[in-house]
């Protein structure tokens, strides 16, 4: 196997988000751990002004593919041109972060390559030289350690989990200019969220509802969340009713978050629900039913109407920040 760790930094279109950070510094841990160099791929419109950061994680050499056609994401000029980079290059490890960008592209690399894949992954081993990933299954209900076939194994990460750690390096920065294929996607209008949330799969702190908000109003929720600096996430039965947009679902469907603090309000704790925050450091649920099945799982457990709740929390929350 090659001696050689690859790492996707990721479509950075407002700049490279933690969980990039994470990534690269999980990859210079295993590339210490088989004496190997660690390369850093990013592809992108205007990333040339900011892939030299790469190197302060540990990036041994950096791969800039800077191109106006790759100002908006496209899973298939993507894939190609990391598909390129590899196949020139043959890395042993390619590690991928965590968003919806990154999963679709090493799905898809892993088709094209006859190669195997873990996502979600939360630790990693080595036996010599092979790659063991630890990676939640069945709805979180078990860990299992799995180890994939092929010349090239690929693994995305969870986010919030992996320590981000510099390590400053004199990185070689290579910019190449791609082969970009014509597109078979169009785009006809975007429709931009304006908000100054951080993202929900990187807050450190999620405060999110469920049924028993019993509405559209999360407007407690959110003056909470902005209080804390934290991002608002909700149950799919909010999202399903409408309430909120399926970006903010949490769950099995939706998206995975391990924050530091999961603040679950009207939440009663489907499994569904549960395979998607499991994994945050402390749980606290807030339920005015005692037998909500979430409390079997949280590490806080409050008996109470969230309407009463939530408003005595903010004042508390104030008085601590102003």
């Amino acid at each position: 196997m090659s001696k050689y760790v690859l790492v996707f930094a990721g479509y950075a279109p407002s700049g490279f988000k933690k969980s990039t950070f994470e990534a690269i510094s999980e990859g210079r841990r295993l590339a210490d751990r088989l004496n190997a160099s660690l390369t850093a791929v990013t592809a992108g419109h205007g990333v040339r002004n900011i892939a030299g950061g790469l190197a302060e994680y540990g990036a041994d050499r950096i791969i800039v593919c800077d191109h106006p056609e790759l100002a908006e994401f496209d899973q298939s000029r993507y894939t190609s041109i990391l598909e390129d980079i590899v196949k020139q290059n043959s890395p042993g490890i390619i590690l991928f972060g965590p968003s919806s960008y990154d999963k679709s592209v090493a799905a898809c690399l892993a088709a094209r390559l006859d190669a195997g894949i873990a996502s979600e992954c939360v630790g990693f081993e080595l036996d010599g030289d092979r790659l063991l990933a630890t990676r939640p299954m069945y709805g979180g209900k078990l860990l299992a350690g799995v180890t994939l076939e092929g010349a090239a194994q690929i693994a995305c990460i969870r986010s919030n989990v992996f320590p981000v750690a510099t390590a400053p390096r004199t990185a070689e920065v290579v910019t190449i200019d791609p082969q970009i294929k014509e597109s078979r996607i169009r785009i006809v209008e975007k429709k931009l969220k304006n908000s100054d949330r951080v993202d929900l799969t990187e807050a450190d702190i999620v405060v999110a509802g469920g049924r028993g908000v019993g509405g559209p109003d999360f407007g407690l929720l959110e003056r909470l969340a902005d209080l804390l600096g934290g991002a608002v996430g909700a149950s799919r039965t909010a999202v399903d009713e409408g309430w909120r947009p399926y970006a903010d679902q949490v769950g099995q469907t939706g998206k995975v978050v391990s924050p530091k603090l999961y603040l679950a309000c009207g939440i009663s704790g489907a499994m569904q629900h549960l395979a998607g925050m499991s994994s945050s450091e402390c749980i606290v649920a807030v339920n005015k039913d005692p037998d909500a099945p979430i409390f079997n799982y949280a590490d806080f457990c409050v008996v109470e109407d969230l309407f009463k709740m939530l408003p005595a929390l903010i004042n508390e929350v104030r008085l601590l920040t102003y």
